[in-house]
């Protein structure tokens, strides 16, 4: 098999040197209106089986994440009413850490043709375009779940349905440094020619 006769270089590039921002070194401004639109977009572009749509976006400003934070606060507090002080400081800046959050929602679902779990593989595919789509921008982005993903209680406050869940919340700003790169896996380990 050739390579094909032009590459996209920046992109390749992109790609291979892909991570995601540390919180430490997120900052503002985030993405305007405007751009989050063409972020969104960019990011819905998924493979969809069945055009279907699993999953929907929620995006999380800093006066949202500060109410959401607070939410998240009572639900550990409620859990153990002897929460210490920083404890209850990481869930009330659990949504402030970067000037934007975008939660992507799964709406996988029971279908007579496309399983379930391909929907929920789309939606993983959202979060993995959102982040692209954020570093075309000039962006920092990263995706991650946490345990508020998990708790039927803030999911029920966020107003999601009894199926609906997060696949990420993927935070957004503008990167202070680009993070140091991490360990990878050993590709002839994880490879299989057949």
């Amino acid at each position: 098999m050739s390579a094909p006769a032009a590459v996209n270089t920046a992109l390749v590039a992109h790609l291979k040197t892909r991570r995601s921002t540390p919180f430490v070194l997120m900052q503002g401004p985030g993405p305007d209106d405007a751009t989050l639109d063409a972020i969104l977009e960019i990011a819905a572009r998924v493979p969809d089986h069945g055009k279907l749509a699993p999953w929907r976006f929620m995006v999380i400003g800093p006066d949202a994440g500060k109410r959401l934070g607070e939410a998240l606060e009572r639900i550990v507090v409620t859990d153990d009413p002897a929460t210490d002080d920083k404890r209850r400081d990481i869930e009330r800046g659990r949504f402030l850490r970067a000037p934007l959050c975008v939660a992507v929602i799964s709406r996988a679902a029971p279908h007579p043709k496309i399983p379930e779990w391909e929907q929920v593989l789309s939606a993983g595919g959202v979060c993995l375009n959102l982040l692209h789509a954020a570093a075309a921008f000039g962006f920092g982005a990263t995706w991650i779940t946490e345990w508020p993903s998990m708790d039927r209680r803030f999911l029920d406050h966020l107003g999601l349905e009894a199926h609906e869940t997060i696949a990420g919340f993927v935070h957004i700003g503008t990167a202070s440094a680009r993070a140091e790169e991490r360990v990878r896996p050993d590709m002839s380990a994880i490879i299989t020619r057949l």
